[in-house]
């Protein structure tokens, strides 16, 4: 099957009419959701919609059915604003949603994931051990489709309460967020009325007493002159209860008594018992999504039917899903206003290997089980290569992942210590992807789970929470490995959220040692007490003659202090780990981390040799990265959100401790990649001065052979483009580099002398950039290396413009650029506009006799010129001759060198011109440069044999040599 196409809509059947697309996951992203606020919003459908035929967006409103409940006029239009009023709310994507494309919306992308039905004995059995895998459908129990959820049961009894049930991740907001739409759109049309109420929202109302009307109407407004039909509806009203875990219901009746009046204030968590109970509106129908530990907050008499969101069990759902998001045209972001932005082609192609990849390589199959991990891959791919949104960082992405998935989310609602279920995830899952990271492991045991989830576990209450912990969160951070020789071990779902959740224990302090923990509490009671003792003693010191009293008060104010330096001291230790983990050279030759990150997701060739074959030695080079993104202020802002907040003064303390340490390695030269890499950290840091003071060091930056992507392109021009001081060079050789980059890195470019853009395939269209840069006021570039680039005649055109208002080149190096004669003439015409240049090389251009004589002519002319190279053009042997015997008379000119020889002697620059054959071996067309060395071996041998002196015979043969070795290489004849 062609998983590309689009497939058909599914119908919801006669259950619940036609609905969502095939199956799909929900994005962690839309986790909670928010209701309306009074008030009437324009009528009419949302644009989003309307722009997408075949979709919800493209379908028009329901039309009126024969027997319509709401069928007078202000009935019908209350109903039909307050489906106006959903989907104008439900269709608002968080801004992380929104840089998939300016077309993006949820009906448009949405793929069913798998449901199965279970059972209340299955739901209630206790786990025996721990238990990582992720469930699939039993036998005899086939999946179940949404057009099946309010089918009569299997006893052919009603189904009128549905509990869907799945862990963080599985995209229980997203399914719902759908439903909803439909509804909106007419696709439901067995409930005339959806009244779909948040959890969260219901909860921090607090005790205060509200009528089931009353919740409706403050949420609903235009619902308010059809309440009373409420309890007509029947089974065509459909309430929608998402995030079951936020209440805490309490069924018994001395705990909550009957109700069965809509218009009667209870505590909004009786109106909800009420109404699963069924004694208040008992025919309407209601669907409840929760996670597993909140199931058996329901009595089981009281639900129809149990439903388990398993996610995407099927590899092809998985494909589905990353056509659809990754084929949504972008939203052209560029650095510095580029236009950058991704072909069709490329996205194409980026799912086709995704896609082979999913086929080979198992774990990230298992990865994708959980549709928000979809996403995560989704976003992650399209942050390497699309259009990067300004301030968009790796880290920034993990962190919105997370605040997507825990923002709001409780451990247990229930316990009265209300901690964050992200809080408790960063203590228990961050110190066992610690402790992985420090002892170079991804694989763990389940003792290595074990003990670090039940680390420091005493309480019953502590028990509880660990209890919930795994039934509802440990499946969303490690899966077992599915790799071969590692059966029976666990992994994080996501090799980067390891070095993640490391990053973050760290940054929150969770890494205390003994030392630490016990200083800290005797620290902070000195402190408290220490002002009343210090007084008490000052008096008696005063009253009683005792030598000691002094002393002690003087330990008293040192305690805090010496507490502080051992805290110092840890900060110190953790900043060293993390800059040794940065420049470890054995990862000095493998690939930059985003290339590396592309590769494990895509599986072309990377750091390891086989996706499911992973090196002797861990690499853990996202672990210092993340670290210093999670010390943003934004990163810090979203954290607090999740319950994890890093104070300032701690995130200070930390850079600062950070920066001592990159002050003393970051000096060192490092390999393209590793300077990549470097980078990155301070692009993740997000701190320009922080970047300035660590790099003002920097003076010479050579990324050659790093494949700079739109994104790399980004991050150094991010980092580098606001510093003042100069580069001394700039060497971006073979770096796949195209305008759309030149335009990115201009301000880095403005800051060099020496700039080498040698192999990057540039053309015309670069020389344009290239004008530019020449013609800006701040440019202050000497050395200009455009070798081996298809300029052709149309790029010299306008690099001749920059040259003629440019003030500080005096090296133009366009050797193997495509000029031609052509070329050379437009050189040589306008050569004269430019009174700085000192060399200029054409070699090997495939010019004439007439264009090399009347380049060399202008050269000769020229008042700064000292040096023209034009050997390896298309010369013949009087022609070479000519420039020779011109060049002679022309004395104190400019030189201009055409061979190995001059006259009977070896030229100076034959080793110039040898060494730039043997760079170029591989890239330049064999047979011509064969032909050109034959040739350049004729003249030293006819040199040779028209001198008598020795010591020019030796260096004759001696060049000889060389030239006979290069020949060897290429397989011609070397004698």
């Amino acid at each position: 099957m062609r998983w590309g196409r689009r497939l058909p809509r599914v119908s919801w059947g006669p259950g619940l009419g036609r609905g969502l697309q095939s199956a799909d996951e929900r994005i962690p992203f839309l986790i909670h959701w928010s209701w309306p606020l009074k008030g009437e919003l324009p009528r009419g459908l949302p644009r989003a919609f309307v722009r997408h035929r075949g979709s919800s967006a493209g379908s028009g409103p329901p039309s009126r059915r024969h027997g319509s409940l709401f069928q007078g006029t202000s009935a019908s239009e209350a109903v039909q604003h307050h489906r106006q009023n959903l989907a104008e709310w439900f269709t608002r994507l968080p801004r992380e949603e929104r840089q998939f494309g300016p077309t993006f919306a949820l009906d448009t992308v949405h793929v069913d994931p798998v449901i199965r039905e279970s059972t209340p004995d299955e739901l209630l059995r206790p786990s025996a051990q721990l238990t990582l895998g992720h469930q699939h459908p039993l036998a005899g129990l086939p999946p179940l489709a949404l057009s099946q959820l309010f089918d009569p049961d299997a006893c052919g009894r009603r189904v009128q309460t549905v509990v869907l049930y799945g862990t963080v991740g599985t995209g229980k907001s997203t399914l719902v967020r759908k439903m909803v739409l439909d509804w909106c759109y007419g696709r439901l049309p067995a409930f005339e009325l959806l009244i779909p109420f948040s959890c969260e929202d219901l909860s921090s109302l607090g005790p205060a007493p509200a009528s089931l009307c009353q919740l409706v109407a403050q949420r609903y407004t235009p619902l308010k002159e059809i309440l009373p039909l409420m309890a007509a509806a029947g089974s065509r009203l459909l309430f929608v209860l998402h995030g079951l875990e936020h209440l805490n219901l309490d069924f018994r009746l001395a705990g909550t008594g009957l109700c069965s009046d809509p218009k009667e204030p209870k505590v909004p968590a009786a109106i909800m018992v009420n109404l699963l109970r069924k004694y208040m509106l008992p025919e309407a129908s209601i669907l409840v999504t929760t996670r597993p530990s909140a199931i058996g907050r329901i009595p089981s008499k009281y639900v129809g039917r149990y439903g388990e969101i398993c996610g995407f069990s099927d590899t092809n759902l998985q494909k589905l899903y990353f056509q659809l998001r990754l084929n949504q045209p972008d939203c052209g972001y560029g650095a510095g206003g580029a236009g950058i932005s991704i072909t069709p082609a490329q996205r194409d192609n980026l799912v086709e290997m995704l896609s082979r990849n999913l086929e080979g390589h198992h774990q990230i199959a298992a990865a994708c089980f959980l549709p928000s991990y979809c996403w995560l891959v989704c976003a992650t791919l399209h942050f390497l290569h699309a259009p990067t949104p300004p301030g968009q960082t790796l880290t920034s992405i993990y962190t919105s992942f997370l605040r997507l998935n825990f923002n709001g989310e409780m451990l247990d609602s229930t316990d009265p210590s209300k901690l964050s279920l992200m809080a408790y995830a960063a203590r228990t899952m961050g110190k066992l992807a610690y402790e992985g990271v420090s002892s170079r492991k991804t694989y763990f045991s389940e003792e290595d789970v074990r003990s670090c989830l039940e680390a420091g576990v005493k309480t019953e209450e502590e028990f509880q929470l660990l209890h919930v912990f795994r039934r509802d969160a440990l499946t969303f951070f490690l899966a077992p490995c599915v790799e071969p020789g590692h059966r029976g071990t666990f992994v994080f779902i996501v090799p980067a959220m390891q070095e993640y959740l490391a990053a973050l224990y760290i940054v929150l302090g969770l890494r205390k040692t003994t030392l630490q923990q016990v200083g800290k509490e005797v620290a902070e009671l000195v402190g408290r007490v220490g002002e009343d003792v210090s007084l008490v003693l000052g008096i008696l010191a005063k009253l009683l003659p005792l030598r000691a009293l002094p002393l002690l008060l003087n330990l008293l104010k040192v305690v805090p202090r010496v507490f502080g330096r051992v805290v110092g001291k840890s900060r110190e230790a953790v900043a060293q780990a993390m800059v040794l983990e940065m420049f470890r050279e054995e990862d000095y030759y493998n690939d930059d981390v985003l290339d590396q990150m592309g590769a494990s997701i895509l599986g072309v060739e990377g750091p390891r040799r086989h996706p499911d074959e992973p090196p002797d030695d861990e690499v853990f080079e996202l672990f210092p990265m993340f670290m210093g993104g999670l010390l943003s202020a934004h990163n810090r802002a979203v954290l607090a959100q999740l319950g994890c907040p890093i104070k300032t003064l701690d995130a200070v303390e930390n850079a600062q401790a950070i920066k001592k340490k990159l002050g003393k390695l970051g000096r060192q030269v490092l390999p393209p990649s590793e300077l990549l890499d470097h980078l990155f950290f301070h692009y993740e840091f997000q701190n320009q001065r922080f970047s300035a003071e660590v790099l003002s060091s920097l003076r010479q930056l050579n990324l050659a052979g790093v494949r700079m992507t739109p994104l790399k392109c980004t991050v150094v021009a991010a980092v580098l483009g606001s510093g003042r001081h100069a580069l001394d060079e700039v060497n971006l050789a073979s770096c796949q580099l195209d305008p759309a980059g030149l335009r990115t890195l201009m301000p880095v470019l403005l800051r060099a002398r020496k700039l080498g853009l040698q192999l990057n395939s540039l053309g015309p269209e670069a020389c344009g950039v290239l004008r530019d840069l020449l013609l800006h006021d701040q440019c202050q570039i000497t050395t200009l290396r455009l070798s081996n680039n298809p300029l052709t005649v149309a790029g010299a055109a306008l690099l001749v413009e920059g040259l003629a208002g440019n003030s500080s080149l005096t090296h133009l190096s366009l050797l193997h650029t495509g000029l031609g004669d052509e070329g050379l003439k437009l050189l040589a015409a306008q050569l004269d506009r430019n009174q700085q240049l000192q060399e200029l090389n054409v070699a090997y251009n495939g010019a004439g006799d007439a264009a090399a004589l009347a380049l060399a002519t202008a050269a000769w002319d020229h008042p700064s010129l000292e040096l023209l190279h034009l050997y390896f053009n298309e010369l013949s042997s009087e022609g070479r001759q000519t420039l020779r015997d011109l060049g002679d008379a022309a004395k104190g000119r400019a030189r201009v060198v055409v061979s190995l020889t001059e006259g009977t002697a070896v030229s100076e620059y034959w080793s110039v011109i040898l060494s730039e054959v043997q760079r170029n071996l591989n890239s330049w067309d064999r047979g011509r440069v064969r032909r050109h060395l034959e040739l350049l071996l004729r003249d030293l041998e006819d040199s040779r044999g028209a001198t008598l002196n020795p010591w020019r015979k030796a260096q004759l043969l001696r060049v000889e040599g060389e030239v006979r070795a290069l020949l060897e290489q290429l397989g011609g004849a070397g004698s």
